[in-house]
């Protein structure tokens, strides 16, 4: 079976909030073909398998700052703040939405879920294989393995600008 969701387009709706790798309701509906509310209905139906580390809703300023660094459109008048599924409960979600897409889609996301932690554990070895053979090395190579860690560390994002009064 093909993928129904590139990779790319379900891991750049991964976010880091709380901590933890985190989706949010309105991006999961949408992959999985139903609307939020259906999604979250579910979810409310069925809430014993939704614990806190699993799912848990954002606070104003938790969406106000998702809103700002990843310029995430406003959601033009939501009544209330999204809940967003940790990759657990995202497997979770495989038990209350049983359709046939939902289920191949909730596979795709574990995968990509799996896929990033085996390049972040790829990177971590990668960056302590340059540091011992620096440490072999004389000052002479010293420039190439800061550059070769610039490129492996992530770039810290700016705060944005505010537009407006």
């Amino acid at each position: 079976m093909s993928d129904l969701v590139p990779v790319e387009v379900i891991a750049n709706k991964i976010f880091l909030i709380r901590g933890q790798k985190v989706m949010l309701d309105r991006d999961l509906a949408k992959l999985y073909g139903v609307s939020t509310g259906r999604l979250n209905e579910q979810v409310k139906r069925n809430g014993k398998r939704f614990p806190v580390e699993f799912m848990f809703q954002l606070s104003k300023e938790e969406f106000n700052n998702l809103i700002s660094q990843f310029a995430i459109s406003r959601w033009g008048g939501i009544r209330k703040l999204p809940f967003v599924f940790t990759e657990h409960g995202i497997a979770m979600l495989s038990s209350v939405l049983n359709s046939d897409r939902a289920i191949a889609v909730n596979i795709q996301i574990i995968k990509t879920f799996i896929r990033m932690r085996q390049m972040m554990l790829s990177y971590k070895d990668l960056k302590e294989k340059i540091e011992k053979i620096e440490s072999k090395y004389d000052k002479q190579f010293r420039i190439v393995f800061q550059a070769l860690k610039q490129l492996l560390e992530p770039k810290p994002v700016p705060p944005k600008r505010k537009i407006g009064f």
